[in-house]
């Protein structure tokens, strides 16, 4: 499987995965390797899914999922779910600010879903929410204001 240099690149055609385009990082020693290989897939225009499957390096010590992880997937998948929307370019943006809403109790084995909106786009920044999800229940909500990087001078 090749990547093409940024997070993401693979159309999966097997497995449950089928359809999904996966994601990973070409550079082995970064902290994507902490929140493990996803798959992200475009349903609609300014509309995307990003997804993963949960692990036992993602739960606290009480056994739930952690909700450092689950900030960290949140920002991640903003810059996925940009990715398969056709915003390649803005792979590379900083995120200016981010906020979570813990709405309810993450579990170790369902995948957790990231449903991406991409509410809207100025000329140096992306306006973006999300609502995290395992089986269909809410697990949590975020936003996101991410700067797009600079054109070359």
């Amino acid at each position: 499987m090749a990547s093409d240099g940024v997070a993401g690149g693979v159309l999966l055609t097997d497995g449950k995965w089928a359809g999904w385009t996966g994601w990973s990082d070409p550079h082995p020693d970064t902290f994507l390797q902490a929140i493990g290989r996803g798959y992200m897939r475009a349903t609609g225009p300014n509309r995307a899914l990003v997804a993963l499957e949960t692990r036992s390096s993602h739960r606290n010590r009480i056994g739930t999922l952690h909700g450092g992880f689950l900030a960290a997937f949140a920002d991640h998948a903003f810059f996925a779910g940009l990715w398969i929307m056709g915003l390649k370019d803005h792979a590379n943006g900083m995120t200016i600010d981010l906020s979570m809403q813990y709405l309810g109790v993450g579990k170790v084995g369902p995948d957790l879903v990231a449903e991406v909106e991409l509410l809207r786009e100025t000329g140096r920044m992306l306006f973006l929410r999300m609502i995290l999800t395992q089986d269909g229940a809410p697990v949590a909500a975020s936003s996101a204001t991410i700067r797009k990087v600079s054109p070359p001078k």
